[in-house]
């Protein structure tokens, strides 16, 4: 059995250890919840941007 996760492979044809299934588990969580959060914030800058044009749009159409 390898000696560090990085060179452990998964197959078929060995289990692997629980730790190796621990970090892998763990780095995948974060790696999701990370890119939540990049998602999170870019939905959000482009529904600012959508506001924006909406509102120049309503000024251009409806003039006070």
């Amino acid at each position: 059995m390898p000696n560090d996760i990085n060179s452990y492979r998964l197959t078929s044809l060995e289990e692997p250890p629980e730790e190796y299934l621990a970090q892998i588990m763990r780095e995948a969580a974060e790696d999701a919840f990370i890119r939540q959060e990049e998602a999170t914030k870019k939905y959000f800058e482009e529904l600012q941007q959508n506001i924006l044009k909406s509102k120049e749009q309503w000024k251009t159409t409806n003039p006070s």
